[in-house]
């Protein structure tokens, strides 16, 4: 593994949103754990907490501005297992922003001790045709407000 700081393990610290979640039940595969695809639907549930948090909630937030955000890539790294009725910690971070794509880091955290963490990337797309548009200023500007950390910025 690469030393480079985006490829390090996440901590608690790197984030400054958190959303906790409880493990259900119908989670669970037949190994008593989370089964991993729901893993995705957490994190979606995190990228919507985040939004919310920072003043655009779906589906108004960048729908005032003519644009969504959709999903380009997901890359997930699992470490630990959780399980049922744990009380996870869902973290998320804006990494990195470039001109009309962005990069989540997310991390699912029971207690203190790293379960699974993600890398999504999503594009900004206008409403109607879906084709990629530059992130509204408005909503930059709030992210950059926000985040503990200020996301790389890269011209894509």
């Amino acid at each position: 593994m690469s030393d480079a700081p985006s490829m390090l393990p996440s901590t608690l610290a790197d984030f400054a949103f958190a959303h906790r979640l409880r493990v259900r039940w119908a989670e669970l595969d037949p190994q008593r754990i989370v089964f991993n695809a729901h893993y995705l639907t957490y994190f979606d549930v995190a990228l919507s907490e985040y939004m919310r948090a920072i003043g655009f909630k779906a589906p108004d937030g960048l729908a005032k501005h003519g644009c969504d955000i959709v999903l380009a890539s997901a890359s997930l790294d699992f470490r630990a297992s959780a399980r049922h009725d744990d009380e996870l910690r869902l973290v998320a971070r804006i990494a990195r922003l470039g001109r009309t794509s962005l990069q989540f880091r997310m991390a699912c955290f029971r207690d203190d001790r790293l379960l699974v963490e993600a890398r999504m990337t999503y594009v900004n797309v206008t409403l109607e045709a879906h084709v990629p548009t530059p992130l509204p200023a408005p909503f930059v500007a709030k992210v950059l407000a926000f985040e503990n950390t200020p996301p790389e910025r890269k011209a894509d």
